[in-house]
């Protein structure tokens, strides 16, 4: 936690990166560019699914690998989901991502919204799932989503396909899954918070080796391990700078991070 005589003078450098940071030139090179190329509700939320499984390692690796995906889709997402060919993923390799890891993906999604309505709807269940008590159980709201797709599994997958949806129960950030949230949830001109059954202040901070480093360096991270409960303890400090959203912060830590490169 920041030493309580720096947190306003760190509030206000959050907020002036974040003025700085969140807005459009922001998102040509981030993932949620593919997301910006859809004005249909359910295109935008699987293309920000699929891009969301897909951002990890080397940026213009993902990115170039992402293209390729919206290529084969025919940039219609929800059609290809729906109608397409996964046969066309025959190829489709990114790291430990393999084709039968991608096809086994979209068609559990393709079940999801022939049968179950979708992204949303899967995702509004879980949130209602894990609000039984006073106290939102994270852990519950991540498994609910994950054991969709674990429990549909019809064809060999290997590890690639649980990297894209990882067990929150093993103590992961779910870095992933944050930053599809955050832009669902969020609206902005960089987030399309297209989905209103979760309030941005709910949010968690999605948290990988950069944003651990940052929040070390900026005193709002204790812990040495870039897990769940840092992220818990990263949002709880950005909270008391902004209750209403403190994931808005993310554009700042990215900020930080390009002011203050080696």
């Amino acid at each position: 936690m920041a030493k309580l005589e720096t947190k306003t003078n760190l509030k206000q450098t959050l907020d002036a990166l974040v003025e700085t940071y969140e807005n459009p030139d922001f998102v040509k090179d981030d993932p949620i560019q593919f997301i910006h190329k859809f004005t249909d509700k359910k295109d935008i939320e699987i293309a920000g699914f699929i891009s969301s499984c897909f951002a990890f390692g080397k940026r213009e690796l993902f990115i170039k690998k992402l293209n390729d995906f919206f290529e084969i889709a025919n940039n219609k997402p929800l059609e290809y989901v729906l109608n397409g060919d996964f046969s066309k993923l025959k190829d489709f390799n990114y790291r430990f991502i393999k084709p039968n890891d991608m096809m086994e993906m979209m068609r559990i999604l393709r079940e999801l919204y022939a049968k179950d309505g979708g992204l949303e709807e899967l995702f509004k269940f879980a949130y209602k799932n894990a609000s039984t008590n006073s106290i939102f159980n994270y852990s519950t709201f991540f498994k609910t989503v994950t054991d969709y797709f674990y429990s549909r599994v019809k064809n060999p997958v290997g590890q690639g396909f649980y990297f894209m949806l990882p067990n929150p129960e093993k103590g992961g950030a779910m870095k992933r899954m944050n930053m599809y949230l955050r832009w669902m949830v969020r609206k902005s001109v960089v987030d399309f918070g297209i989905w209103t059954f979760m309030k941005p202040s709910e949010l968690l901070i999605p948290l990988d080796v950069h944003v651990g480093r940052i929040s070390r360096e900026l005193g709002i991270l204790n812990r040495k391990a870039n897990d769940f409960k840092s992220v818990i303890e990263i949002t709880d400090c950005l909270r008391e700078f902004c209750p209403e959203d403190p994931i808005k912060y993310d554009f700042a830590m990215f900020g930080y991070g390009v002011n203050n490169k080696d």
